[in-house]
C-alpha cells in the first residue's frame, strides 16, 4: 500500500488590511518588525470579517527574506470566531523586497510569498478547518495582504 499523493483544492480567499509597519530594530531574535492587522474579509469555504487587533510579527533575516508569523481573528455573520495563525516566508531579489517595503506595486511572480495557515474554531459547522491542512500563496500590497488558501487533500 502507498500513501495518497496530496493535491490542493481552493478553500478561501483572504484580504487583510494592514496598519503601518513598526520597525523594532535588531533584537536578540533578529531584525524585528510588527505589522498590525486592521481588518479585512474572508470569502469562500466560509465568509467572515477579519477583526482588528492581530499582527504579523516578522523577522528580517540577514539574506533579506522575511519570516512571517501572524495571528488574527475573524467573525462570521453568525457570530462564530475563527482564529488564524500563519507562518511562512517572503523572499526575492533585494530590489524587489525594497520596492515592497516602500509600498510600490510589484508583480507577485517577482517574489516568493508562501504561508502555512493554521485555523482554530469552536463552530461545529466549521470543523473541517481544524481537520485539514491549508497552504497559501500570498500577495503583498501597500496596505494589504491577499492570499488564496488551499486545502491539502
Amino acid at each position: 500500500m502507498t500513501a495518497p499523493v496530496p493535491g490542493l483544492e481552493p478553500a478561501f480567499e483572504v484580504d487583510a488590511r494592514l496598519g503601518p509597519l513598526e520597525d523594532h530594530g535588531v533584537t536578540r531574535a533578529g531584525h524585528r518588525r510588527v505589522v498590525p492587522v486592521a481588518g479585512g474579509r474572508i470569502s469562500g469555504l466560509f465568509d467572515a470579517e477579519i477583526l482588528p487587533g492581530g499582527a504579523d510579527w516578522q523577522i528580517v533575516r540577514p539574506d533579506g527574506a522575511v519570516e512571517i508569523d501572524t495571528r488574527y481573528s475573524a467573525r462570521t455573520a453568525a457570530g462564530e470566531y475563527v482564529h488564524f495563525r500563519t507562518s511562512g516566508v517572503r523572499s526575492g531579489p533585494p530590489e524587489v523586497l525594497e520596492a515592497l517595503l516602500r509600498g510600490e506595486p510589484v508583480d507577485p511572480s517577482q517574489y516568493y510569498f508562501r504561508v502555512a495557515v493554521h485555523l482554530e474554531t469552536s463552530a461545529p459547522r466549521l470543523a473541517i478547518l481544524e481537520q485539514s491542512i491549508f497552504v497559501a500563496s500570498a500577495i503583498r500590497e501597500a496596505n494589504a495582504v491577499r492570499y488564496t488558501a488551499y486545502r491539502v487533500t
